[in-house]
Parts: C-alpha cells; sequence; structure tokens
C-alpha cells in the first residue's frame, strides 16, 4: 500500500506545475460559467476547495477545544516544563531531516555526484513540511524537490528516488506500527472492541507487508495494471494515458532496485529505521521533561500508535485536532495523563513549523540565487551577441 501510494505520488509530480497552472486559469471562468449555465467543473472545484478548508477548520476548532478542555493553564506549566528541552528536540529533529535527506540520496540511480547537499537538504524540509498536509501535500511537496535538484539529477532520476524512498519508509513505519499495536496487547488492558479492532489492523497490515513483499520478489506491475484499468474509463482515459509512461519507469525501478543496487537498497532501508527509532526517542524525551515516568519501551509503543492516527487522520490536511486528540488517547491508554500527550503533540508540531521555516527561508534563498545567476548569464550572452554585431565590429 505504501509502494503503491510512492509511485502514484512520484509520477504525478510531473503534471503537478501545469495542474495548478491551469487550475488558476480554471478559477477565473468559475463564475462566467455560472452566469452562463455551465458551472459544473468550476463547482465542483469550490466544492472540494470547501471541504478541505472546512476539514480543516473543524480540525482546529478540535484542536482549541482539546487545549480548553486540558486547561490552558495546565498545557502552558506542561510546556515550560520542557523548557530547553524544545531547543533538544529542533536539535533532534534536524538530524531526522539528514537521515531522511541520506535515504533520499541513497536511492538515486543516478550520478549525484555534482547535486549539493544543501539542496538536498532543503528539498527535504520543505517536501516534509508540505507533506504534513496529506497525500495532496506529499505530491506538492515532492515536485518542489524535483525543482530543486532539477539541473543536477533527470526527471526520471528523481521521480524514481522518491517512489524508492516512501515506499521504504511506509514498509518500516507498518513494521513498527505493528509491534506498536502487539505491545500494546500484550501490556495494555485494552477493552474487548478495542482487542478486535486491533487484532484487524495487525491482520490487514501484516497481509499488505507480505503482499507487497511477493509483488515486489516476483516484480508485479500492480500500479501499472490498476491504472491502465483506470484508464479504460471514458472519462480518465486522456488524463491516465500521459502519466501511464512515468507510472511504468517509476514502478520498474522501484521492483529492480534491491537487486541492481543491494548496497543503495540496504543501506536505505536502514536509514529509514534510524529515523523511526529517532523519532521514538523524542517521544521518549519530551514526556520524561513534562514528567512522565516512561520508559524506551513505551516511547516505542506511542510511536507505533501514533503511525495509526497519521493515517487515520490523512483525510485531515494537516491532521489538526485528530493528531492532538490521538495522542491524548494513546497517553491515557498506557497510563500517562491526556495533558502529557498534548503537549507531546504541541512540542512536535514546533519542531516540523521551525524545520518548514527553515527550509522556505533557504529555499526562497536558493531560487534568487538561481535567478541572479541566471540574469547575470542571459546578461553576458546578450553583451556578447551586441560586441559580435556587425555594427559593433565597423
Amino acid at each position: 500500500m505504501g509502494a503503491l501510494n510512492s509511485v502514484i505520488e512520484c509520477a504525478f509530480t510531473k503534471a503537478q506545475h501545469t495542474h495548478i497552472r491551469n487550475k488558476t486559469r480554471r478559477w477565473g471562468r468559475i463564475f462566467q460559467r455560472t452566469c452562463e449555465g455551465g458551472a459544473g467543473p468550476g463547482l465542483r472545484s469550490l466544492m472540494r476547495l470547501s471541504l478541505r478548508s472546512s476539514a480543516a477548520l473543524l480540525g482546529l476548532a478540535l484542536l482549541g477545544y482539546l487545549v480548553l478542555r486540558a486547561g490552558p493553564a495546565v498545557v502552558w506549566r506542561q510546556l515550560q516544563a520542557v523548557g530547553w528541552g524544545v531547543s533538544l528536540i529542533i536539535v533532534m529533529g534536524g538530524f531526522a531531516q539528514l537521515i531522511k535527506t541520506c535515504s533520499w540520496r541513497q536511492a538515486c540511480t543516478c550520478d549525484i555526484s555534482r547535486l549539493p547537499w544543501s539542496r538536498c537538504f532543503v528539498g527535504q524540509l520543505i517536501s516534509d513540511g508540505i507533506g504534513q498536509f496529506g497525500v495532496a501535500g506529499k505530491v506538492i511537496g515532492e515536485g518542489v524537490r524535483i525543482s530543486l535538484v532539477s539541473g543536477a539529477v533527470p526527471l526520471s532520476s528523481a521521480l524514481s528516488a522518491g517512489a524508492i524512498d516512501g515506499a521504504l519508509h511506509s514498509f518500516t513505519a507498518v513494521l513498527i506500527t505493528v509491534s506498536g499495536i502487539i505491545a500494546t496487547l500484550l501490556l495494555a488492558p485494552l477493552s474487548g472492541p478495542w482487542r478486535v479492532y486491533a487484532v484487524l489492523l495487525v491482520t490487514v497490515l501484516l497481509s499488505a507487508v507480505i503482499f507487497a513483499a511477493v509483488a515486489a520478489k516476483n516484480r508485479w506491475q500492480l500500479v501499472g495494471h490498476a491504472t491502465r484499468v483506470i484508464g479504460r474509463l471514458p472519462r480518465l482515459n486522456a488524463w491516465v494515458s500521459g502519466k501511464q509512461p512515468i507510472i511504468d519507469s517509476a514502478e520498474v525501478n522501484l521492483l529492480a532496485f534491491r537487486e541492481e543496487a543491494p548496497a543503495s537498497f540496504w543501506a536505505t532501508l536502514m536509514l529509514n529505521f534510524l529515523w523511526h527509532l529517532l523519532a521514538v526517542l523524542e517521544v521518549y524525551v519530551i514526556l520524561r521533561f513534562v514528567g512522565a515516568r516512561i520508559a524506551l519501551g513505551g516511547a516505542f509503543v506511542v510511536e507505533g500508535l501514533t503511525k495509526v492516527i497519521n493515517l487515520v487522520g490523512a483525510f485531515n490536511p494537516g491532521n489538526f485536532g485528530t493528531y492532538e486528540g490521538g495522542n491524548m488517547l494513546i497517553a491515557k491508554i498506557l497510563g500517562v495523563t491526556g495533558t502529557a500527550g498534548l503537549t507531546l503533540a504541541l512540542c512536535r508540531r514546533v519542531r516540523t513549523v521551525f524545520w518548514a521555516g527553515v527550509g522556505a527561508l533557504c529555499m526562497i534563498a536558493i531560487k534568487r540565487a538561481d535567478l541572479a545567476q541566471r540574469n547575470g548569464s542571459e546578461d553576458g550572452s546578450n553583451s556578447g551577441a551586441v560586441l559580435h554585431s556587425p555594427g559593433a565590429r565597423a
């Protein structure tokens, strides 16, 4: 499931800029079509935007309600208890982003010796920051990353690297999630219905992992075949057919990566595992700062269950409210106060916002430098043309 999402997200990135440009033009015709009685497409776009905005606003309202219910003064005291630990969390977050940068570079199947580390790191920061807003955010974030490295990495290689790294990240996340749920079943006093739901979720996730492993070993192009079936629908034929070669290329590279580059495959896999373990350490550090008596095993369970919350909150842009509420519920299951769970979620939000802001500032600086260099090259070319023109020689 994670591999399928990674391939599709990376494959659709190529058409992102064209899609955004067409969408802005479409908005200018919404009201005109409304007056002419042909407002169907524009109205549907307006409805989708309204639904997404409503979901985000409801999430923010839920977040505000959770803070009020826990008590703003209590939450503030918990945040003060973390104190200088926020700086430690931010540093750990930066190290985690560096690990993901290394993982993405390992997944590249081409020569990246001319690609600066700074661009890769900024691309990771931007991709991760925008990716917090669900599947659409991941697509846009990956597109921004590709635009930053486009001068040194071919498009096909950049797409494949995103698909490979995303698939292995999803694979390791599922293993951490399953382990966390199993540990919860063994240690936490869950009620009967919750145990049934947990067992069902573990069964589904393990089945997905086994199926993905078998499909990868036999090189089944499941995504390519699925999109071909979807492309047979009359309304989607033109839309899918233009992306089919990109999807096939990304999936072929993904399936062949383990055999063609085994060292890079295992390095990418281990780096993604290290990223998850660093997230476990982050949970442990924050909860210890707020006074919660929890061991590393408990932090591992919290992180595993948090990934379930992220999966459930994928339909909520930014996962506002649902992420915080889920952390409070997980904390109570493990015998920690709900306020500590809320503080954990807020501290991790701060870390995400900080590094996303750093990435945005760095991207602006890089784009300005690229623009200045391009303008300088154009000015030099124009000057050379003037000097070598017949009139200049005369």
